[in-house]
């Protein structure tokens, strides 16, 4: 794809962020870690680890987002921002970096080349949009936002940016930014981004989901293919989790069976 520089107007390139520019979801990456910490039980990290190969496997749809926020929103209830912070800032280059996408860093990077902005926006809450952020070297981020009271969270979500809420978020970011639309860039894997994409004269489907590449094929917009580096499901083992070895098997078969049928699908598409 070839990137156009500004010449009136700024150009902003929005991206989005799990399995866009990270191979992973930035939700359930520092599961392990929070666990590791003593902020999640044994059973609350496996229901985190079992949510997130489900998603990488075949994605999440609208409502399934809304149970997986919920979840989590309970989940959060009467943490100390300052200690999701030391976990996140501590962590991130065992956690998030590896998982950066390579094509996604040389893309930001000719992005400010050209003089564009790049901008950060995602379902996912600011407090863990941010630190990723700043790994890489983004300043802007338009994120979900929770409820803090005396640097506790209180598990309210504030603002939850999915589908049309999304898509209004980057209004209010233009109008205040002013922004040129029609020369702006958008980054998504996801169906439940079109309204972000159908805002700008440069929507791009990146590792799409199936609805997702469909729409994007339709319409004729740009459909690229990030792969370094390549997503990874890594399931638990028994000492993190504190389970039995017969429920690790089924879950790892449940999951190599996902990826079978994953491939099916594809193979008898390209058919």
């Amino acid at each position: 794809m070839c990137l156009m520089a500004s010449n009136s107007a700024p150009v902003a390139a929005f991206f989005d962020l799990d399995k866009t520019i990270i191979a992973t979801s930035s939700v359930f990456a520092f599961g392990k870690e929070f666990l590791n910490n003593g902020m999640i039980t044994r059973q609350e990290a496996l229901d985190l680890y079992l949510t997130k190969a489900a998603y990488m496997l075949i994605g999440q749809s609208s409502e399934k987002m809304d149970t997986t926020r919920d979840n989590l929103a309970n989940m959060i209830t009467g943490w100390s921002v300052e200690d999701v912070t030391a976990v996140t800032t501590e962590t991130m280059h065992n956690v998030i970096t590896p998982a950066i996408y390579s094509e996604a860093r040389e893309l930001i990077e000719a992005h400010r080349e050209l003089g564009h902005d790049v901008i950060i926006i995602s379902a996912s809450a600011n407090i863990l949009v941010a630190p990723i952020a700043k790994e890489l070297g983004i300043d802007m981020i338009v994120a979900s936002e929770v409820e803090v009271v005396d640097g506790t969270l209180t598990g309210r979500i504030t603002r939850y940016l999915k589908g049309d809420a999304k898509a209004e978020a980057i209004r209010e970011f233009v109008a205040e930014h002013g922004y040129d639309l029609d020369r702006s860039y958008a980054y998504s894997d996801s169906a439940t981004d079109i309204p972000m994409l159908e805002l700008v004269g440069n929507p791009v489907a990146v590792n799409p989901d199936r609805a997702l590449r469909k729409h994007a094929q339709a319409e004729g917009w740009d459909v690229q293919t990030f792969k370094n580096p390549e997503p990874l499901i890594q399931m638990p083992n028994a000492k993190e989790v504190g389970i039995g070895a017969s429920v690790i098997a089924g879950v790892t078969a449940l999951a190599v069976a996902g990826t079978l049928l994953a491939k099916a699908i594809k193979k008898d598409k390209s058919a």
